[in-house]
Parts: structure tokens; C-alpha cells; sequence
């Protein structure tokens, strides 16, 4: 808690005015000799002064905590904010509480804090919406004080804040499943071959994009066809989830449509395979520096973290397409959402496909987003690489979009 309440900022206009007033007339009275102006003057300099030695001089000592139902909020949708606030000093004066809140969420709320003995509670509680994901700070809260007289204003500041998390918009994609050949892509148990114990329960037949180097020489003599060790079993499907959050490359400032369409494109994908039975990675420039990226993510810690990027001015799409490399080798599914700007750096990205293996992407075209003159974007680099690719504007339905890269993606399987 922080007071910035010295006594001459502690006294409004008109406590002031009376100060300056009163003095004048007591100088005034005192020198010309009249006894009943001297004593206007003192009794217009004693009323503010008085009330300053009758307000509080310690702040009040309390804990503010908050409760949001529900706890995540998807945009549009309204939330219940309750803030508690709990007297732990002595008893404490009538306060008019403001909440600090970002604009997006609607109005701050104003209400009365009335007086509370040691110990005492109270429960206020407010709506906030929000158009837009995000994280939002809920605080922190400012109590205001004023005398009868309107001569003085005090401010305190309870310094507790809380963070509102607003999910990004999620569309559905179908209940159709992504099929794919790739090692990796299925999810299939490998064909179990018994021929020396236990060893072998791990081979299976040799596909595009294995390494020689683990071919098993003695199941392949006795099937008359190469076989592999599979040295994981994997039981589930697993993709890795790229998003571009290069600021240079998303027209716009502050709120980019390009980018939220990217977000919430990414953030349908995710819950889409998640359902399918996929283990997901998310790929960002904030996983990259957390390491996250390495490891595969819920659905809900994937929702929390795509509430909370934002485009960075300090970043390279190859950084993510180093990153992404070290997965595409084993025959994940990679999907991103990328913008066609540096064509180099589409390039690099779209060199990371490895054969057999299964790459999607939603190009971002920045002229339909910004119909400015910049030059024709380089949407095709990754169709090129081998990548199924479906370039997108701010007309485009995200559930569309996905539907077409499912169609290619089968198409090219078949």
C-alpha cells in the first residue's frame, strides 16, 4: 500500500482558497484594527487545519484478493469479478474504492467502502467483457477519502493485482481426422515381429525417411524386406504448432488483424488435434526463450500462452525454423501460421521439410490485410518446398482454410 498525501497536496482547491483567504483577513483585520474580520479570517484558516488534524494519519492496513468466474474468459463473453477486501489494522474510515482496469474490459467500476472494524470483511463485486484475448491486469485499487466540508482529498493505492486471461477465439474444424503416412503421424503400433525376444518387439517394416543406419539386418533376412528398430513406440500422434510474431512482418500497429487471425488460427488447430489424439508442441519466439517448445503442452496451458503473446520486433521466423527442424526429422506433423514477407525466410523454413514427411501452412498475404503498395509477397516459397499451403486474408473463415489444407493434405497422401 502507497500514500502520496503530504498536507498541502491532502487540501482540494477550495481548501486552499480558504487557507489563503482566511490569512489574508486576519493580516487585514489585525492591521486596520477591525476585530470581527480578524475573526472570520481565523475561523476560515482553523476549518481546513482542523480537518486535517481529524483525518487519519496512518492508511489503512488492508488485503485485497479476487476471485473471476469463470476463471478463463473467451472474448465476448462476460465475467464475474468479486474482490475482497479485508481489514487487518484498526477501524477504518468510509472510502470511495476505484478499480484500475485496461480499457478493453469496459468501465472501471466505482463503489463505497464503508467502514470496517479489525478484522472485518467486504465482498464487492463487478462484470468486465472484453472483445479481444489477452492477459489483463485487475488493479490495483485506489481509495479515495474527502471531508464533509470538501477541503481535503486524500488517495491511497492498494497495490494487489490480479491477471484476467481472455483465451483466443477458438472455431471448429470438423470432427474429420488428418491422415497421414509419415513416421510419427499415426500413431500405429509397429508391426510386431517375435524373432529374437524381446528385442524385436520394437521392429517394424522399413519406411521413406528412415535412416539406414537402423535398419535391423536379421528381421530383414528372415522377411525378405527391410526392416527397422523402432526406438520410441509412439502411441500417439504428435505435431508441433508454428506461429509467426515478427512485428516487421504483420501489417498494422497495436491490434494487428493479420496476427489475431494467425492466434486464433493456431489455437483451433491445437484444440482440433488435441481431440484427434495428437501430442502437440507450440512454437513460439516466448516458448523458444523458455524452453517450453521441447516439451509437448496441454490444451490448457497451450490456450494460456497463445492469450499471451504479442508480435516482437526482435525476432527471425529462421530462430522458430531452427527450432522446428530438430522435430520435422522424426516425421512430425508441422502446421504454421506464417506471413508471406522475407521471402529467405520462407525459404529456410520451408527447407526443414524432410521426405515423407508432413508439413501444412497458413501463408498470411499482408496486401490483403494492408492494401498499401509493398510489393508482391512471395505466398508460393513454401508450396515449392513441398509444404501444403492456403493463402489467407481477412475475409477468410479459418474452419475454410482448414478444410483446404485437410483436402491437400489428403490428396497428397493418396
Amino acid at each position: 500500500m502507497t500514500e502520496a498525501n503530504r498536507p498541502w497536496r491532502v487540501l482540494t482547491t477550495r481548501g486552499k482558497v480558504f487557507l489563503a483567504v482566511g490569512a489574508l483577513l486576519v493580516v487585514a483585520g489585525t492591521f486596520l484594527g477591525y476585530e470581527d474580520v480578524t475573526r472570520v479570517g481565523l475561523a476560515l484558516v482553523a476549518l481546513p487545519v482542523l480537518v486535517l488534524l481529524l483525518m487519519p494519519r496512518r492508511p489503512p492496513r488492508m488485503t485485497v484478493s479476487r476471485e473471476v468466474d469463470p476463471a478463463r474468459l473467451v472474448p465476448d463473453e462476460r465475467g464475474e469479478v468479486e474482490v475482497r477486501f479485508r481489514n487487518v489494522g484498526p477501524r477504518s474510515a468510509v472510502y470511495l474504492a476505484e478499480e484500475h482496469l485496461d480499457y478493453q474490459l469496459g468501465d472501471r467500476p466505482r463503489y463505497v467502502l464503508p467502514r470496517m472494524g479489525t478484522g472485518e470483511e467486504r465482498r464487492l463485486r463487478y462484470t468486465v467483457r472484453s472483445r479481444h484475448r489477452g492477459a489483463y491486469a485487475l488493479g490495483p485499487i485506489v481509495l479515495r477519502q474527502r471531508d464533509p466540508f470538501g477541503l481535503t482529498f486524500r488517495t491511497l493505492q492498494l497495490s494487489s493485482r490480479t491477471e484476467l486471461l481472455v483465451l483466443p477465439r477458438v472455431l471448429g474444424l470438423g470432427d474429420d481426422r488428418l491422415r497421414g503416412s509419415s513416421r510419427g503421424s499415426e500413431g500405429e503400433m509397429p508391426q510386431m515381429v517375435a524373432l529374437h525376444g524381446e528385442d524385436d518387439v520394437s521392429i517394424r517394416s522399413y519406411r521413406d525417411g528412415d535412416e539406414l543406419r537402423r535398419v535391423h539386418w536379421p528381421a530383414t533376412a528372415h522377411r525378405g524386406e527391410l526392416m527397422v528398430r523402432q526406438e520410441d513406440r509412439p502411441a500417439r500422434r504428435r505435431a508441433v504448432l508454428l506461429l509467426d510474431s515478427r512485428a516487421e512482418a504483420h501489417p498494422g500497429s497495436g491490434l494487428r488483424p493479420s496476427y489475431e487471425w494467425a492466434v486464433s488460427a493456431i489455437a483451433s488447430v491445437a484444440r482440433h488435434l488435441v481431440a484427434d489424439g495428437f501430442v502437440v508442441h507450440l512454437l513460439t519466439d516466448a516458448a523458444l526463450r523458455d524452453g517450453s517448445a521441447e516439451h509437448p503442452i496441454e490444451l490448457g496451458t497451450a490456450m494460456d500462452a497463445l492469450a499471451r503473446v504479442e508480435t516482437e520486433t526482435e525476432t527471425r521466423l529462421d530462430q522458430l525454423s531452427a527450432a522446428a527442424s530438430a522435430f520435422s526429422s522424426g516425421g512430425v506433423l508441422l502446421i504454421a501460421a506464417v506471413v508471406a514477407h522475407d521471402e529467405g525466410e520462407l525459404r529456410t523454413l520451408g527447407a526443414i521439410r524432410q521426405p515423407g514427411s508432413r508439413a501444412l501452412a497458413f501463408v498470411i498475404d499482408p496486401t490483403r490485410f494492408d492494401p498499401r503498395p509493398r510489393g508482391e509477397p512471395p505466398t508460393g516459397v513454401l508450396a515449392e518446398a513441398g509444404w501444403r499451403t492456403v493463402t489467407v486474408g481477412p475475409q477468410t473463415e479459418i474452419p475454410e482454410a482448414w478444410t483446404s489444407l485437410r483436402a491437400t493434405a489428403v490428396g497428397r497422401s493418396a
